[in-house]
């Protein structure tokens, strides 16, 4: 039996040594994190984080094969494989503030490791981590004067929030990466054995520390540029009278191009593609690539550009004032399927549109609870309603702000019939049938697509 500790008991680590554990009954995973009340959700019947399939792992595996604890000293000592999942967030003060990691939780727990170590262990890092960063965990674990000795792999995850499960049972592809020392490559094969129980070894990619560390940074800054570029045509979709989605269905049958992620929105968010984009563009400028980092860096900035232009056209369209006015907002996690707000454009918008004094009430079925806790500074300015119908109840707007699919099957003649005339809705994910609402009596603002609306506004015409 192997002893597999994870520090962490966050998104990733939540995610992934459930289903480590389905797959390998034989062995002893644990999940540690210093903060008892997450510890206790995890043991509990409601989880901290949503995801689809995950309760239902847990609940196999938990007290079996899969344990949560915060003891993290005694976990430490016992564990033979140690996956580092701590947070590494941007810097908020001090050289590299709002674009550099801090390592600050990282280097605390490479330390702790040390500290509380009687054996020689494999230290994995899942944390998306700057390149280079495992040469500074070496040498912090094997600078220990105990005679131990510590094999750091990087095994980032490619995780997508709302599939989690289903990207961890059935990957494209798990990166392992490792020093190429008969050591390392000991250490790799260890875990490469762990994922071969149930990944195909031809989707298990190995290479050099450093091209594992990289990979991560580069895959999530590729994905967000991808969405940056198709919102920055949706503006011009807009000024043209083109449909973003016919342009996206055109582009994306070319085959060197590819239909995935050119779903033109208000924008993306979570807790990746910024910050990891942001890291990217300090590493750049550390190395001397200040051409490369402000390529990345308007990657970032298309995205908080689309963010405000979706909230000043609501503000234009409504006659140019939303101050006292009642307007539903339709989701505030960052994505359908998860109940993670972090960085949400949901939550962008609401802030816009409080600063033009409108009255706010934000529904969403699953991340409710974390959008008032990132609200909190606003006080009592926002409503949360669970019921869609309650909270477009008398509102002059809906913002449809997460691509949730309930959200298409809602009766929108009973949410018109009870809203304020004349009713806007604006469509920040392109997910409803927009002539129907037309039809109904809404006035329709979509994502690059040309204005379905009853008035005279801004020279846009009744359709």
């Amino acid at each position: 039996m192997t002893n597999i500790l994870c520090i962490g008991a966050g998104y990733v680590g939540g995610s992934t040594m459930p289903v480590f554990a389905s797959h390998c009954p034989e062995d002893r995973f644990v999940i540690v994190d210093i903060n008892p009340a997450r510890i206790a959700a995890w043991q509990s019947d409601q989880l901290p984080i949503y995801e689809p399939g995950l309760e239902e792992i847990v609940q196999q595996t938990r007290g079996k094969n899969l344990f949560f604890s915060t003891e993290v000293n005694r976990h430490i000592a016992e564990a033979d494989i140690i996956f580092v999942s701590v947070n590494t967030p941007t810097k908020t003060f001090g050289h590299g503030a709002g674009r550099a990691a801090d390592l600050q939780f990282w280097e605390k727990t490479a330390r702790q490791i040390v500290e509380n170590s009687t054996s020689s262990k494999i230290v994995v890092e899942k944390s998306t981590l700057p390149v280079r960063t495992a040469e500074a965990m070496e040498r912090i674990l094997n600078s220990n004067g105990k005679g131990l000795f510590f094999d750091v792999l990087s095994n980032p995850e490619f995780l997508a929030e709302g599939t989690a499960i289903r990207d961890m049972q059935n990957p494209d592809r798990v990166l392992v990466g490792g020093r190429e020392t008969p050591s390392g490559r000991k250490a790799v094969e260890k875990l490469v054995e762990l994922y071969a129980r149930w990944v195909p070894r031809e989707r298990i990619i190995t290479t050099n520390l450093w091209s594992s560390e990289l990979s991560k940074l580069v895959a999530n800054a590729f994905l967000a540029q991808r969405i940056s570029s198709i919102n920055s045509i949706s503006a011009v979709c807009e000024k043209t009278e083109a449909d973003v989605s016919e342009v996206a269905n055109a582009i994306g049958r070319d085959a060197r191009i590819g239909s995935r992620f050119l779903q033109a929105s208000v924008g993306f968010g979570g807790s990746c593609f910024k910050k990891d984009i942001l890291n990217l563009v300090y590493l750049c400028e550390h190395y001397g690539l200040p051409e490369v980092a402000r390529y990345w860096e308007q990657v970032v900035l298309m995205n908080e550009y689309q963010e405000a232009r979706f909230a000043s056209n609501m503000v234009a369209s409504m006659f140019n004032t939303v101050a006292g006015k009642r307007i539903a907002l339709f989701g505030a996690a960052f994505k359908a399927h998860t109940s993670d707000t972090r960085e949400s454009p949901a939550l962008a918008v609401c802030r816009a549109l409080l600063e033009e004094r409108a009255e706010i009430v934000i529904t969403d079925p699953y991340a409710l609870d974390n959008a008032c806790e990132d609200l909190k500074d606003l006080g009592g300015r926002i409503t949360y309603e669970i019921d869609p119908y309650a909270a477009a109840k008398n509102a002059h707007a809906i913002a449809i702000l997460t691509e949730w699919p309930q959200y298409a099957q809602l009766d929108y003649e009973r949410i018109y019939q009870s809203m304020t005339k004349p009713a806007f809705l604006f469509d920040g994910r392109n997910l409803l049938n927009h002539k129907k609402l037309y039809e109904l009596g809404f006035n329709v603002y979509a994502i690059g697509k040309p204005a379905l609306t009853r008035l005279v506004n801004q020279g846009i015409v009744a359709a």
